[in-house]
Parts: C-alpha cells; structure tokens; sequence
C-alpha cells in the first residue's frame, strides 16, 4: 500500500523564492498539490518560477518580500492573503552570509546577516503567527505550519562564516521558543537545517581547491542537491506531521555528527 502526502488546498508562503533552496522549496510543495506564493525582493525571476510552476500544472503567485523591512512585511503577507487566500504553511527561507574571519565582520555586514536571517525570519513568522492565531480560535481543528530553514551551521562553528553561524543558532532557538508558545494554536514550528547543498548559487565553488577540499572532509565526500530535502520539507508540511512540534531537524549527511 502506498503513502501519499497530500498538500492539495493547503497555501503555502515561500520567502527568499527567487532562487536555490527557496525555489525549490516552491516546485516541491506546488507538485504536491499546494497553492504557493512566491516571496523575494527579485520579482522578476519569481514571476519566471511563477511561469514555470503553472506549466506543470501548479497554481503560484508572486508578492515582493524584503524582510529587512518590517513594512514589506506586513504587506507582502497581506497581499499573499488577498492573492491566495489564509496561510496554511509558511517557508521561513531568506538568508544571506558573508565570509571573513570574525576580526573583520564590520557593522555593516553584522546587520545585513542579522537583519535578514533572524530579525527577518522573526516578523516574517510573527505577522504570519498572528494571522494563523487569530483563524485558530475561530476553528481549533484547523492546523498551520511554519517551516524555519536553519542550518547546520546553527548547530557548530565553521570558519569564515562565524556572523552567519551565530544567526542560525538564533533561528533554531526562536523556533523553539516559537513552538512552545503557538503549539496550542494549532501551528507546528520546525527547522530544517541543511548541510552543504550545490545550488547555483554555489556549484562553482565546490569545483575549485577549496571547494574540492572541503567536499573531502564529509562523511561521504559528497553535498547534496536541492532535491534531497523534499521529503523532509513534505513531512514537515503536511498534517500527517500533527505530533512533530519544536523539531531541529538535520538534512547533513551525517555532517553534524562529527
């Protein structure tokens, strides 16, 4: 017998959608049955993936997100709301690093990796919660998702991105705190942290001495591919995922085990 998980009249926010992991993310829960909305400040390339998902068959929209900026993000909610209708499922993707040692983090890269990974991930899912509370005690029934993308990076050190570890670390401690507090309304809180995935963002690095040697010190001498966290994603999404709540979960290869 098989098993299907099924997103069919669920809608689903992705952030940061315009590329890597956030597009994905999009093609994954569409094919899956939902109806999803495309956030990021790069509206063309959404309105490209918008193209895309709907000649597979998938139904998406797009709304410009900054998320360093706290009135995008109230209106980029609302608008997702007009457009697609409540917000079963939100995809907390956007993020942006930096790398240099420590000593040489300025104040400005400090903000820009602060300001988006947590602040921004903070009032995404804050105006989002708010909504999904107050649809929740009119129907105590009815479940609601958050999907917090981490990193593996939140969970150990790594050279050169120490601003960006320190983020993720804040990311997996507000999706506890967030799932503590909003569990009795119906909405799970969970992050995914990821390992190294190839993206086109990155697929040319792990191509060079660096990156070769990097890729030697895995487990499996391997990254991953965007695809590899399609079950997890879907898992997360689903209702089928009622008792996981507060979960950290690892998408690594192992990587975090040593």
């Amino acid at each position: 017998m098989g098993f299907e998980l099924n997103l069919d009249g669920k809608v689903a926010l992705v952030t940061g959608a315009s590329s890597g992991l956030g597009a994905r993310f999009a093609r994954t829960l569409a094919q899956a049955g939902a109806q999803v909305v495309l956030a990021s400040r790069r509206v063309e390339r959404l309105k490209e993936l918008r193209a895309e998902i709907e000649a597979d068959g998938g139904a998406a929209h797009v709304v410009a997100l900054d998320v360093t900026d706290y009135a995008s993000i109230k209106a980029a909610i609302a608008h997702a709301e007009t457009e697609a209708g409540p917000i079963d499922i939100l995809v907390n993707n956007s993020g942006v690093s930096t790398t240099q040692r420590l000593v040489d983090v300025t104040p400005e890269d400090y903000a820009l990796v602060m300001d988006t990974n947590q602040r921004g991930a903070f009032f995404v899912a804050q105006e989002t919660a708010k909504r999904m509370i107050a649809r929740a005690k009119g129907d105590p029934t009815r479940q609601h998702r958050i999907i917090n993308i981490a990193s593996v990076a939140g969970l150990k050190a790594l050279p050169q991105i120490g601003i960006y570890c320190m983020s993720k670390a804040a990311v997996i401690h507000m999706t506890r705190s967030m799932a503590v507090e909003w569990g009795r309304f119906g909405i799970n809180v969970n992050a995914i942290c990821p390992g190294y995935i190839s993206t086109e963002i990155n697929a040319e690095h792990f191509t060079t001495e660096k990156g070769r040697a990097l890729v030697e010190m895995l487990p499996r001498k391997r990254v991953g591919q965007p695809q590899d966290l399609d079950g997890l994603l879907l898992l997360l999404a689903a209702d089928e995922s009622h008792f996981i709540n507060g979960a950290i979960m690892t998408a690594d290869d192992g990587m975090s085990a040593f």
